[in-house]
């Protein structure tokens, strides 16, 4: 395993980040305790000592369960990071609260790590508001040993995070940003490493691998990359991307099977940077990839709880993308032929419920009523 220096700390460059966990029945909600507890034994056994979850991921089960699995071994041996969840304004005025509660669920008296959760164009107004006392009650908490490392995550644009960082940077100490060779540009991930190296905080990465997308790519773009390196699987490819970029300090992987995790291991068992060349070829695969017509969801599943219809819009937005990327074809209207009517994109209401809680600012309502369109 690689380790990488922050500050006084031996990381493992690799993170087991605790959104996508196995579950049961395809229910986002029910997470296969057995099959998640062998993937933290593994990992701990191969030299992961990050572990990063969250107040919304699993529907609120993701902090419970990783306390329960990560308690049995010594508390030194392992680096545990949480966040206060702003991607929902109602949490905006229940820092202590959230706070406390999740010291239990998590069954710690301290984190190593804690994040302002999602800073964005929807938050940023309320997370500066001094009136709700979050970043006070955060400081406080610091100060008491009850969190050892504070940061931030953001989906927001360059000038949020320029904003952000104006009224707290010289407390921040890392930053989570989703990068990858996708988002190099189209989430001005270049821009975001760029403004954050200005401040001197390390990267911390997620969804290096875009939900997935970047595990499967199309035959044209894998023989291309098989030329350089036959050996190399193609979802290290966006893990080499990341290992080429000196701020990147811990990348963080949602992997939901046993599987994932013990490639993801191998691959992050040595360094193997990019080449220039190699480089330049990747970041072509990925604008000739952006030039189709795809929504950036992550597949993050804040909107469901949000939604009062209970469509699973995650699915509904990969089938969506999956059709708008294809310009028709048969696999969206057949999939869709197993999904009861009333959770079909047509159901939509255009309340934008799901919306206010979207970290990619996503305006879904538009795009199930396109799909339902485009369906007939």
């Amino acid at each position: 395993m690689i380790y990488k220096k922050f500050q006084d700390l031996e990381l493992s460059a690799l993170g087991m980040g605790a959104m996508r966990l196995p579950v049961i029945d395809g229910d986002d909600g029910k997470i296969d305790e057995e099959a998640a507890g062998k993937m933290v034994e593994h990992a701990m056994e191969q030299g992961i000592n990050y572990y990063d979850t969250a107040w919304g991921y699993h529907n609120g089960q993701s902090e419970l369960v990783m306390g329960k699995l990560l308690h049995p071994y010594p508390r030194e041996k392992f680096y545990l990071a949480t966040k206060f969840p702003g991607y929902d304004l109602s949490n905006m005025g229940k820092v202590q609260e959230i706070f406390e509660e999740q010291l239990k669920k998590c069954q710690v008296e301290y984190f190593d790590f804690y994040l302002f959760h999602n800073v964005c164009e929807m938050n940023i107004d309320a997370y500066l508001d001094p009136s709700y006392g979050i970043f006070d009650y955060l400081m406080e908490q610091k100060r008491a040993g009850r969190i050892r490392h504070l940061g931030f995550s953001a989906h927001g644009s360059v000038a949020i995070m320029k904003r952000f960082l104006e009224a707290y940077g010289k407390h921040m100490e890392f930053c989570q940003i989703q990068l990858n060779y996708l988002d190099w540009t189209f989430q001005e991930g270049k821009a975001k490493v760029e403004l954050l190296d200005e401040y001197q905080i390390p990267v911390w990465v997620m969804e290096p691998l875009r939900g997935g997308r970047l595990a499967a790519l199309s035959e044209e773009h894998q023989t291309v990359l098989k030329g350089f390196r036959p050996e190399e699987t193609i979802p290290a490819w966006a893990f080499r991307f990341l290992q080429s970029l000196p701020q990147v300090t811990m990348v963080l992987s949602g992997m939901s099977d046993f599987k994932q995790l013990e490639e993801n291991i191998a691959t992050f068992s040595q360094e193997k940077p990019l080449s220039e060349k190699e480089m330049e070829e990747l970041l072509e695969i990925g604008a000739k990839m952006l030039g189709k017509k795809t929504l950036p969801c992550t597949a993050c599943h804040y909107c469901t709880s949000h939604c009062p219809k209970g469509l699973d819009i995650p699915s509904l937005l990969n089938l969506y993308n999956e059709h708008c990327f294809t310009e028709g074809g048969f696999i969206a209207p057949m999939a869709m032929m197993a999904v009861p009517e009333e959770k079909r994109p047509a159901a939509c209401i255009g309340c934008r419920s799901c919306e206010a809680v979207c970290p990619q600012q996503i305006k879904i309502s538009e795009a199930m009523s396109d799909f339902a369109g485009k369906l007939g």
